[in-house]
């Protein structure tokens, strides 16, 4: 008898609200999932292609962003947000799925608001140390709510602990696949060096491509470097865009299939923050760099989560005013001349991030929506 059960997902704005609920529906459909899944999503092209690009139905939506100041924006997004939870509420009157799962950003909010409207269960999952405006709004009316460390059940108000589950943060199957050798050779990197790979996250970071320009050429010699840029700051597409002074480095708009494999190759990493990105380079047992996002356009989770990795002895982190090339130059020389230091920071963030976070929301997802009918 065929699967008529039907999953909504919901989430987006970054990567980081992308991936993570890609991973669950992988590991549902290992599960015995065979039934339809919905994701409901922005009307970014980026999102749409991600979702699409593993085979999961896309329906855009409205969406507004949740601003934390007065702006000129607010009332236009105001109206976004309520266009958002009108389709929101016309698909899934259609769809009648068992849960909707969300994966946070601001585009989850209206259709977690119009799932309760409607009666329909819904969890939501926060990556991040401290819960966003997202999950906060999400997480007074969801059935459970799901989070990456203990410490950020403890930060939650005392009557919402009880519906908390403890699981991680999902990663794709593939991240743990890459290959080392597969990764070098599509670099094009240089036998005997190690590769330094520097991640601005998937719509790059301006702060992390000027760091690399400044220490650049003191790196000569001493390592192969991969750089994500950023979209628009190359080639879309992901095209790797030598330097013209150096064939020991490459940069690119933005890495995608190719990523497992790239992260296999390198040797240090230099990120930003986001929670997507530690727990990827931490089920890797990378050593890593952490330049954490600041600044009044953030609400400070990346600090608080380069924090952590580098309390546990996990992560370097560089914020604020330390994050200047200089400093960010000797460290990846210390690191580069120490290895074992290096070996001891990647195991401290598997120790961290290898827990199979995917598995374990995927099961929650199964338990809740009962057996075939």
């Amino acid at each position: 008898m065929a699967d008529t059960r039907v999953i909504a997902f919901t989430g987006g704005g970054s990567g980081g609200h992308i991936f993570p609920g890609l991973a669950v529906i992988e590991r549902l459909r290992e599960k015995g999932f065979g039934g339809r899944i919905v994701w409901l999503g922005s009307l970014k092209d980026a999102d749409r292609s991600a979702v699409e690009a593993a085979g999961v139905e896309y329906r855009a939506i409205p969406s507004g962003k949740l601003r934390r100041q007065l702006s000129a924006e607010n009332l236009l997004d105001a109206f976004r947000v309520l266009a958002g939870y009108l389709a929101s509420r016309r698909i899934l009157a259609e769809l009648k799925p068992r849960l909707l799962f969300s994966k946070g950003g601001y585009v989850s909010v209206p259709p977690c608001a119009a799932a309760a409207s409607l009666g329909i269960p819904y969890f939501t999952h926060e990556s991040d140390l401290s819960p966003g405006l997202a999950t906060r709004l999400n997480a007074s009316r969801a059935e459970r709510i799901i989070v990456s460390y203990e410490r950020t059940r403890q930060g939650l108000p005392p009557g919402l602990r009880a519906r908390v589950s403890l699981a991680g943060n999902p990663i794709r199957r593939a991240i743990r696949k890459g290959s080392r050798e597969a990764g070098r050779a599509w670099l094009g990197a240089e036998d005997g060096l190690p590769v330094l790979l520097f991640l601005g996250g998937s719509q790059g970071a301006r702060q992390l491509n000027e760091l690399v320009e400044a220490i650049l050429p003191r790196l000569e010699g001493r390592a192969f470097v991969a750089h994500q840029a950023g979209p628009g700051a190359l080639d879309a597409g992901g095209e790797s865009a030598p330097s013209p002074s150096s064939g020991r480095y490459r940069r690119f708009g933005f890495i995608s299939r190719e990523m497992p494999d790239v992260l296999a190759a390198a040797d240090i990493v230099v990120a930003r923050s986001g929670a997507g990105t530690l727990w990827e380079c931490g089920a890797l047992a990378k050593a890593m760099i952490l330049v954490p996002l600041t600044g009044s356009g953030t609400r400070g989770d990346q600090v608080e989560n380069a924090e952590l990795f580098s309390d546990a002895g996990a992560a370097l982190s560089l914020s604020k005013g330390s994050a200047n090339p200089e400093r960010l130059l000797s460290e990846i020389l210390s690191l580069l001349g120490d290895g074992p230091r290096a070996s001891r920071m990647g195991a401290a963030a598997a120790q961290i991030a290898g827990i199979d976070a995917g598995d374990l929301v995927a099961d929650l997802i199964m338990a809740r929506i009962g057996a075939e009918t």
